[in-house]
């Protein structure tokens, strides 16, 4: 596995598995602990989730306020652009963002640490997305902010998306509840 820092947001993790293929198919290790802990990223996960999207699905960008989840996200079917948040009010680089392209074909991970916010958009007709989180989600906790946050100005690859309530109405970055 290959582990690498984001140029915009070091402490987002690229993760790239070793794959072995041959006429059968091929075959990869998603995760392991002691491979992850070499790569900087000494980490417990306590929580799986997955999800299915429609193309132009816009699911984000989301966070909890306290007991913060860190994910390590990928793509199972299908392909997403995805973007990490810095939302440390102490971070030299808090408000800025970086965004990447998960797939099923390129086979790369993404690990976003607690107090990012995170979100995707669906590329493909249909995307499934998987991801680990290293605390439970709690409702109480959960915020969002607006996908088209001006002060944010993300690049979005599509400009009219799918949206959840939710999402349609979560607040912009500067009055956003952020973490403690």
């Amino acid at each position: 596995m290959i582990f690498s820092p984001c140029p915009i947001l070091p402490e987002v993790i690229i993760i790239e598995p070793d794959i072995f293929t041959d006429e059968r198919g091929y075959f990869m290790e998603t995760y392991h602990q002691e491979k992850f802990t070499g790569g900087g990223l000494d980490i417990r996960f306590v929580q799986d989730n997955q999800s299915m999207s429609a193309r132009g699905t816009i699911r984000g960008l989301h966070y909890q306020i306290k007991r913060p989840q860190g994910k390590m996200v990928r793509v199972l079917l299908g392909e997403v652009f995805d973007v990490s948040v810095d939302i440390r009010r102490s971070s030299p680089n808090f408000g800025k963002w970086f965004g990447i392209i998960l797939s099923a074909n390129n086979k790369k991970a993404i690990y976003i640490p607690p107090n990012f916010a995170h979100g995707f958009c669906v590329l493909t007709e249909r995307a499934e997305f998987f991801y680990k989180c290293t605390d439970f989600y709690n409702p109480d906790y959960d915020r969002a902010i607006r996908w088209d946050d001006p002060d944010l100005a993300i690049d979005w690859p599509i400009k009219e998306p799918i949206l959840s309530e939710k999402d349609a109405n979560c607040p912009l970055f500067k009055d956003a509840e952020l973490p403690a």
